[in-house]
């Protein structure tokens, strides 16, 4: 993450540097939602996201601290995600963009 805090000058900036992407804001929505998703649950949930999108995005929020990823060593494997301390951090964050979400002229 130290990397990312180089690349900005702006605290927002940051911010979406570390959730901004197609599927983060969602994934970290739904980890909020079901406090431990697995990685087929969290698929299914993303309708339509690719198996490399998904992974891809899990991956970044992982470097960044804001999921963990626990894997169980079974056959075939067991892998978890939820939310850190960090990652429950952005959910009021989350809770705001709800709300403007829901809102929003388009809704109404």
């Amino acid at each position: 993450m130290k990397n990312k805090i180089k690349n900005f000058n702006c605290p927002v900036g940051l911010t979406l540097g570390v959730i901004g992407g197609k599927y983060k804001v969602v994934i970290l929505w739904y980890l909020y939602e079901h406090t431990v998703l697995r990685y087929g649950e969290l698929q299914r949930l993303l309708n339509g996201i690719t198996a490399k999108m998904l992974i891809q995005q899990l991956r970044e929020l992982e470097t960044d601290g804001m999921i963990k990823r626990k894997v169980y060593p079974v056959v075939p494997p067991k892998v978890e995600y939820k939310l850190t301390e960090l990652g429950e951090s952005v959910i009021p964050v989350l809770l705001e963009m709800k709300k403007w979400g829901e809102n929003y002229p388009q809704n109404n």
